[in-house]
């Protein structure tokens, strides 16, 4: 008996490992094809930052095929992109506070709807390939009305400008949208 539980544990035990080792070439084969970015925004006490991934068009059809038009998408590619401000933020007269969001969105041909929830994804979509947004934790939408870009772009990228006025502005393909932010 007991050395059928060692043998048992060391079964285990090396199973484990290998789910393990196997789980982390998962993950960085995953990420070599949409690498992680962090981009941040600072003035005085403000600091905003965003943490993403960036999934490339590698000729398709983007925003009304692969992200089909007026679904919830998680904003990236791999975990849900997380949006992280140290005070609290205007966004189109409405007040986000303080702290750390996921950043969700509906895009559509004509605009966006740009969703701030304060729940916190894994990966940030389910096994049928849906958004595992939950809809009661959003604290904030915004509707953007998009801008056409005149080139492709392939990487999709989140970019916290400042041109007079700081917005998050997220481009990818042919369409860009911008949140304006106080």
């Amino acid at each position: 008996m007991k050395k059928f539980l060692k043998w048992a544990g060391i079964v285990i035990a090396s199973l484990a490992v290998i789910l393990f080792i196997a789980f982390q070439v998962l993950q960085s084969q995953t990420k070599k094809h949409s690498p992680e970015d962090t981009v941040e925004y600072v003035d005085g006490d403000t600091k905003v930052s965003v943490f993403y991934n960036q999934p490339s068009v590698k000729g398709r059809e983007i925003f009304g095929g692969l992200i089909p038009y007026g679904e919830v998408w998680r904003t990236g590619a791999n975990e849900a992109t997380t949006f992280t401000t140290t005070t609290d933020l205007t966004i189109d007269g409405k007040t986000l506070a303080a702290g750390s969001y996921t950043l969700w969105t509906i895009p559509n041909k004509d605009s966006w709807t740009v969703i701030f929830n304060e729940k916190e994804y894994g990966w940030g979509v389910g096994f049928d390939g849906k958004a595992s947004r939950d809809a009661a934790a959003d604290v904030l939408q915004v509707k953007v009305p998009t801008q056409a870009l005149n080139d492709t772009q392939e990487l999709f990228t989140i970019a916290l400008q400042d041109s007079g006025s700081p917005a998050l502005v997220l481009s990818w393909e042919k369409t860009k949208v911008a949140v304006p932010f106080e």
